[in-house]
Formats: C-alpha cells, structure tokens, sequence
C-alpha cells in the first residue's frame, strides 16, 4: 500500500472517528479499503476490555466472505471457568506473558501450535496470521481497559508481504485510537445508565450537569423498601448480604424498566422511581404494571431461594403522583440528579404507611383519582390517614383482594394493565 494510500485511510479514520462511526463500521471501513488498495485481508477481528458490570469487553469482526458470525459480540469474564482456558490458550495471552507486542504466524504450522483458533482457521483457508497488543499508557487505561488486541489473516499463499506488515504497523493503532475512543463514549453511557437511571443519563449525558439546573415536571413516584431487611441481615452471614439485597433489587429494578420507569435511586434496600409521560392516567397504569411485574419476580424469586434454604422476603411500594424538582442537586463537586420535593416526603411516607396497615401496595388519592374508571375499579380504600410530617390527612388504596383471590378478576386486571 503506497504512503498516500495509507494517508487516506488514516484520515478516513480519523474523521469517523471524531463522528462516532460505529466500532463494527469502522472495522469494516478499514477492511474494505485496504483490500481495495491490494493489501488482500481475509478477516479482522479487534478486541477491547471495557468497563461495565457484566461484560469485560467487546468485540467486532470482519471476513471477506459471509458468515453466520455477529460483526459485533461481548463477553464475559475471563477469570475462569472454560473461558479462563480459552484466553490462557490464546495467542494474545501467550503476546501478554512474554512481553510481545507482534506476532506473526503461518497457519500452515498451525498443527504444531497449541493456540486456540489457529487451527480452524487454517481449515478455512486463511494462509497467514498477523496480531498486535497495542498497550495503553497508564494515563490511557480505564478499568480493564488497558490494551488494544487485534489479528488479521490473508488467503494469499505467500503471505502478507513485508511492505505490507509495515502497513498494517501504520494503520492499525489508528484503527484502534478510533475505536478506543468509541469504546470511551460507551463506557460513559453505561456508567451514566447504571448509576444515574436511564432518564437522569440522558439528561446529563446531553449536557445538563450544572448546579442548580431543575425543571418542574409531574410524575407518578414509586417508593420501595423491604420487608423485614434489618432482621434478615442480623440473621445472615456477612458474605450473604450483598447477595440478598442484589437478588431483590434485580426483581425490583426489571419491573420498573420493563413497565417503562425510570429508577432515580438506591437507598439502602430503598427505591425511588418515576414514571412521565403526556399521559399521567397511563403513567398510573405503567406503575401498576410495574408493581405486578414486581410481585411476579418475587413470587419466582422466593420459590428459588426457599429451595436454597435462603430467607425470603417482599416489599412494601408507595405510589404517589405530583410535581417535582427535577435536575441538578448538591455541590459545586458533588451532584445529584434527582428528584425533590414534597412528593418525595410523601410518598415515602406512603410506603411506611404500608407497614402499620399491614398491606404491601399502597396508593395516594391523587394517584387514585387519576386512573381512568376502569382502573378504579381495582383499587379500594383502606382508611383515612394522617402521614408523619405531612400536615393533611388523606384516603389511602390498595389493590381490591380479589385480585389475587379471584381468577377472573386476575386475568381482567392484566388485561387492563396490557393496556
């Protein structure tokens, strides 16, 4: 590949880069060109760890010729288990242990070598194996995410050609800052998703990150906490507490989700959520949703960990809807994005309530009064109430008992709640 050839491509590179041109796109860009340019590639394939809960990193390919392969894939950890062999196999690994940042294979040894993959992909006729560890500076790392991995093969007999190796040199730590840099905006996202709600990221991800920016919104807030926690985790041991509290906090957090809810906070085994929308009867109807998705993970949930010999538990959920503060609060170098307000106060309060009356779901009367006929229906009052520190007293609802204890009236609540 002559020098402007390869200036052209490293500009390309760049510039897709700046706008964002997807990791399996640039990968398939850069593929495309080089053989366009008579630097024969027969497949391509980048890795790099990444920073995020459940993957370690994430992959993408490129093969001159179709497949059923993904051009994009995640995976998980490689600390062990059958993974943990396959990495130790591999001839990253082997690059990493022995201090290589190049490694250049004829496939026709591949008998010889014990590397995964090698050998299958000397069956598919690729003739020449070329892989790089490009290493980030300390600077330059982000959790895991220390290193750049990346092999390519060619189907031509000879092989690649020196001035071709020099390319590909040139090239391919362009191709990677590209892509380092997608991975970066991928990584801010997901801790922005995780620790902030999907809502409050998008919010600050778009740029309202400063002091004092709020807007005034009406939302159905959905309080949370669970029953019994205290008692439970005096009566566990240590390494068990994380666990019981992840495992209810995962029933709790996909209802809200799946309904279409936006979680704002965890507290403790507290959780505070919102549901908007131009519609508030259908944000009602959404957090009704949520809280019989809810009882549906528990009712699973319980019947796994009872079989486990571990405690089970539920939660009680207050349902409240007004106006709230929502945006930037805190200091100058601590913020929160969150939700304040009288709201809040009573809709926690709501959910304390649930415990004195003994009842697992609890609705304001301006939560109620808001639902269309039909779902009035299903609701029905248990008292009047004076909340602490709230200076009115007001009616309190439930769900109707024969919800749960009349099956008809169950399959025309869900069918309500499907909208």
């Amino acid at each position: 590949m002559q020098l402007t050839s390869r200036l052209a491509l490293m500009n390309w590179l760049t510039g897709q880069g700046l706008t964002g041109l997807p990791e399996n796109e640039l990968l398939r860009g850069f593929c495309e060109r080089c053989r366009a340019e008579g630097l024969e590639l027969s497949r391509g394939l980048v890795v790099i760890d990444t920073l995020h809960p459940i993957y370690e990193g994430r992959g993408f390919r490129w093969s001159d010729r179709a497949s059923n392969e993904s051009d994009a894939f995640e995976y998980g950890s490689t600390a062990e288990g059958d993974a943990n062999e396959h990495w130790r196999r591999s001839v990253f690994f082997h690059m990493l242990e022995h201090g290589h940042d190049e490694m250049v294979i004829d496939l026709a040894d591949a008998p010889s070598l014990d590397f995964s993959q090698i050998g299958e992909l000397a069956e598919k006729g690729h003739k020449h194996y070329l892989a790089f560890v490009h290493r980030f500076g300390e600077n330059g790392a982000l959790g895991l995410m220390d290193c750049l991995y990346s092999c390519w093969t060619t189907r031509r007999d000879s092989g690649f050609s020196e001035p071709e190796l020099v390319a590909l040199r040139d090239l391919v730590p362009v191709l990677g800052l590209a892509i380092k840099s997608a991975q970066q905006v991928d990584i801010a996202r997901t801790l922005g998703r995780v620790y902030l709600g999907r809502g409050a990221s998008e919010q600050v991800l778009g740029g309202r990150i400063s002091r004092g920016v709020t807007e005034r919104i009406k939302a159905v807030l959905w309080y949370s906490d669970l029953r019994g926690s205290t008692g439970i985790s005096e009566s566990i041991g240590p390494d068990e507490i994380i666990p019981f509290l992840n495992d209810y906090a995962q029933a709790v957090i996909d209802a809200i989700h799946d309904a279409g809810g936006d979680v704002l906070k965890l507290i403790g085994d507290g959780v505070l959520a919102m549901f908007t929308g131009e519609d508030m009867a259908a944000a009602r109807r959404a957090a009704l949703r949520a809280e019989h998705l809810f009882r549906q993970n528990v009712a699973a949930l319980n019947t796994r960990r009872a079989t486990d010999g571990r405690p089970t538990t539920s939660a009680y959920i207050g349902l409240h809807v007004g106006e709230v503060f929502y945006g930037n609060i805190g200091s100058e170098d601590r913020l929160d994005f969150t939700v304040v307000g009288p709201t809040v106060n009573e809709v926690s309060r709501i959910a304390s309530m649930s415990r004195s009356v003994d009842r697992e779901l609890l609705a304001s009367a301006e939560f109620y009064k808001g639902l269309d006929a039909a779902g009035r229906r299903y609701l029905v009052s248990t008292g009047r109430y004076a909340l602490r520190g709230i200076g009115r007293a007001q009616d309190l609802y439930t769900l109707d008992p024969e919800v749960d204890a009349n099956e008809p009236v169950t399959g025309s609540y869900e069918r309500y709640l499907a909208g």
